[in-house]
C-alpha cells in the first residue's frame, strides 16, 4: 500500500495542474481579447458620422436634437447604440482595466454652447460646435429655463420694441477675458465639493482651491480686460489644467450636476433681473420728455410771461372758423413734434394760404406754444394753438374729463396669417382717438370737415386731395389695418363686438366728416360705450376709452389707400426704403419717437429735416434730435 501510493496521486495531480493552467489561459484571453475589441472601438468614436446620440442623453443635457436626414439615421442610430453598450461593459469590467484607460476613453472635446458642458461619455464631431449646423444633418437648439428657439417673438410680446432696439444695437462682447475667467471660475467651484471629501486627492484639493481663491482675488479688484495682471493668461491656463485633472477623477456627479446647475439658476436669475431692469428704463426713457424738449419749453413760457405776444385772436377769428378753409387739427403737448407736423405739411402744400392749423394742447404748455408759432412763421399759413382745459362745452359733454389726452397707442401681438405653417408673431402698435378727440364737434362748431393729424408724423405730398375725397357717407377717413380684425380682441374688447370682420383702424392721418359726426352722435356713442366698460368697476378710464373709441366708429370708417400713409417707423426696422420715399404721410407709430435719442436711426433723418435748426432757443437747449 505504501508503495502503490505515490503511483496513484503523481498522475492525477498532474492532470490537476493542466486543468488548472487551462483554465487561467482561458480568463486570461477572456479578458484581453474583448479589452482589445474595445479599444479598436473606442479609436474609432472620433468619426464625423458618430455625434447623434440617443435622445434620452440630449434631453438631459438641456438639448433637443432635430432635423437629421433620413438616409444617416440608421447609421449614427446603431453606432450610438454601440457607445451605449461599450460604456456598460467598461463600467462593469472597471476594476481590471488600466487606470489610464478609465481615465477618459474618449478625448473630451470643449462644447461652445453657453451655459451647458456636455459629459465626456457623449460622442461630439471634431467640427465647430454652433448652435445650428447650416447644410449638414443635425441641427441642436439650446432650451433653457423660460427660453425656446422663439425667444425673440417671446421677448417682444412680454416687453414690446425693447427687444427690437435691443437686437438692433447689441454691440460685440466686451471684456472677454474677465467672463472667461468667471466661467472657469464657476466649473472649478461645481467641481471642488466633490473633489475636496476624496482623501486621495489632497494635493488635487489644496490646487483647486488656491486658484479659486486667486480667481477671487483678481475678479473682486477687476471688472475689464484692461484691468487685469500681466500674469493672468498663466493663471487661466493653471486654472484649466487642474480642472481638467479634477474632470479626469471619478466624482459623484449627481453633486457636480447640481452644483452646475445652482450656478445656472443664479446667473439666469442675474440674467432675467438685468432684462426686466432694462426693459424698464426702456420703457421710462421712451416716455419721458428729453431734457433738451423740456429746457425748449420752460424758456419759451418764461420768455412769453416777460414779454407776451400781442393777441391776434380778434383780428383772425374769421379766418379761424371758415369753413370755406382747409382746417388741420393736431393734439399735442410736444413744441418741436408740432412744429414739424406743421412744417413738412405747409412745404408740400400748393395753396398754403388756404390752410388753418388748430394746436390744442393743454394749459402747461399752452404759452410755450402761443409764443413758438407766434415767431416762426410757415409760409401762408395760418396757426391757432387753444388751451383745451379754457374751453367753454356744453353741459351734455361735461362728462367726458376737459383734461388733454392724445391718441391713444397699445401693442397687439399675434401669429401673422400670412405665414401660417410657421410659428411667426407679429406685433403691430395700434393708434385710436382719445377722450379729447370726442370734443372735436363742439370745439370746432362751424367747420364741416377737418383733416386730424398727430404730432408723430411728417407730410411728403400735398393733402389737398384729401378734401375733395368721397367718404360715401362715413364720419371717420383712415387707415386699416387689416390684419388687426376686431374678432381677435374678442379677449379685449368683449363679447359685444356688431361686426367682428370690421379692421382695426388708426388715427395718425384721419379726414373727419364733423356733419355726419353731428348726425350719427359718435361721441354720445363714446360716452356711453365707456360708461358700459366703466360699469364693470374693473377698468381705468383711459383702458375704457381705447375699447369705446375702436367700436365706437362701426361701420362709419372709410378705408384710405394704402398710399396715403406708412406706418411703423416707431418701432419696425425693416420698412422698404422704396415705401418710404412714396408715401403721403409717414406715421412714426411706436415707442421710438424721433425726437428721443432712442429713436430707430436711418428713419430720423426723414424727421429732422423739416426742424429749423436756426433758431436760438434750440441751440440753448441743446435741443439736436
Amino acid at each position: 500500500m505504501k508503495g502503490g501510493g505515490p503511483s496513484y496521486t503523481v498522475p492525477a495531480k498532474r492532470r490537476w495542474s493542466g486543468l488548472v493552467i487551462a483554465v487561467l489561459g482561458l480568463v486570461f484571453l477572456s479578458m484581453f481579447v474583448p479589452l482589445i475589441f474595445l479599444l479598436g472601438l473606442h479609436n474609432g468614436f472620433h468619426s464625423s458620422t458618430a455625434y447623434a446620440t440617443e435622445e434620452q442623453t440630449s434631453a438631459s443635457n438641456g438639448l433637443k436634437v432635430y432635423g437629421q436626414q433620413k438616409g444617416s439615421n440608421s447609421g449614427n442610430h446603431s453606432k450610438g447604440d454601440q457607445s451605449t453598450h461599450i460604456d456598460e461593459l467598461i463600467r462593469r469590467l472597471g476594476p481590471t482595466l488600466p487606470k489610464d484607460f478609465k481615465r477618459n476613453p474618449v478625448k473630451e472635446v470643449e462644447s461652445k454652447i453657453t451655459g451647458f458642458s456636455l459629459p465626456t461619455y457623449v460622442p461630439r464631431p471634431h467640427h465647430p460646435s454652433n448652435s445650428t449646423t447650416v447644410g449638414g444633418k443635425i441641427e441642436v437648439i439650446e432650451y433653457k429655463k423660460g427660453v425656446t428657439d422663439e425667444s425673440e417673438n417671446l421677448c417682444e410680446v412680454k416687453y414690446g420694441s425693447y427687444c427690437l432696439w435691443r437686437q438692433a444695437n447689441r454691440k460685440k462682447m466686451k471684456d472677454h477675458m474677465v467672463k472667461k475667467l468667471k466661467d472657469q471660475l464657476y466649473v472649478a467651484r461645481a467641481y471642488y465639493p466633490s473633489i475636496a471629501k476624496l482623501p486621495a486627492h489632497d494635493k488635487l484639493s489644496r490646487e483647486l482651491r488656491q486658484n479659486i481663491q486667486e480667481f477671487e482675488r483678481v475678479l473682486s479688484e477687476t471688472t475689464t480686460d484692461l484691468d487685469l495682471p500681466q500674469q493672468i493668461g498663466k493663471k487661466l491656463q493653471r486654472m484649466e489644467a487642474v480642472i481638467a485633472r479634477a474632470k479626469s477623477v471619478t466624482v459623484d456627479c449627481n453633486n457636480v450636476d447640481k452644483k452646475l446647475r445652482q450656478l445656472v439658476d443664479m446667473t439666469e436669475d442675474e440674467a432675467n433681473f438685468h432684462m426686466k431692469q432694462s426693459a424698464f428704463l426702456y420703457q421710462l426713457a421712451v416716455q419721458t420728455m428729453p431734457k433738451s424738449l423740456h429746457c425748449l419749453s420752460m424758456r419759451l413760457t418764461m420768455e412769453h410771461f416777460r414779454s407776451p405776444p400781442p393777441d391776434m385772436y380778434q383780428s383772425l377769428t374769421d379766418k379761424y372758423m371758415n369753413p370755406a378753409f382747409h382746417h388741420y387739427v393736431i393734439f399735442s403737448t410736444n413744441v418741436l413734434a408740432s412744429s414739424v407736423v406743421i412744417n413738412s405739411t405747409v412745404m408740400h402744400s400748393k395753396e398754403s394760404e388756404n390752410q388753418v392749423f388748430h394746436v390744442l394742447t393743454d394749459g402747461q404748455n399752452y404759452f410755450a406754444m402761443k409764443l413758438w408759432f407766434f415767431r416762426n412763421t410757415y409760409k401762408e399759413a395760418t396757426i391757432e394753438v387753444l388751451n383745451i382745459e379754457e374751453l367753454s362745452i356744453n353741459d351734455r359733454d361735461r362728462a367726458i374729463p376737459m383734461h388733454l389726452s392724445l391718441a391713444e397707442e397699445f401693442r397687439i401681438s399675434f401669429h401673422g396669417v400670412d405665414e401660417p405653417s410657421r410659428t411667426h408673431i407679429r406685433t403691430e402698435y395700434i393708434s385710436v382717438f382719445s377722450h379729447s378727440h370726442y370734443l372735436l364737434p363742439e370745439i370746432f362748431k362751424t367747420l364741416k370737415k377737418i383733416v386730424l393729424l398727430d404730432d408723430d408724423i411728417i407730410v411728403q405730398r400735398d393733402l389737398s386731395a384729401l378734401w375733395s375725397l368721397d367718404m360715401e357717407g362715413k364720419v371717420n377717413g383712415a387707415l386699416q389695418v387689416c390684419a388687426v380684425r376686431l374678432g381677435l380682441l374678442k379677449n379685449y374688447l368683449g363679447e359685444n363686438i356688431p361686426n367682428g370682420n370690421s379692421c382695426a383702424w388708426m388715427s395718425g392721418l384721419n379726414i373727419v366728416d364733423l356733419e355726419r359726426w353731428r348726425e350719427q352722435d359718435v361721441s354720445e356713442t363714446f360716452h356711453r360705450l365707456v360708461q358700459e366698460h366703466l360699469s364693470t368697476g374693473e377698468e381705468l378710464f383711459e383702458a375704457a376709452t381705447v375699447r369705446a373709441s375702436l367700436l365706437a366708429f362701426q361701420d362709419l370708417v372709410h378705408p384710405l389707400d394704402g398710399t396715403w400713409v406708412l406706418s411703423g417707423l416707431g418701432h419696425d426696422y425693416g420698412l422698404d426704403t422704396t415705401a418710404i420715399e412714396e408715401a403721403a404721410v409717414l406715421h412714426f407709430n411706436g415707442n421710438m419717437k424721433p425726437w428721443i435719442e432712442l429713436g430707430i436711426p436711418k428713419y430720423r433723418g426723414y424727421w429732422k429735416k423739416f426742424l429749423n435748426r436756426e433758431n436760438q432757443l434750440l441751440s440753448d437747449c441743446n435741443v439736436n434730435p
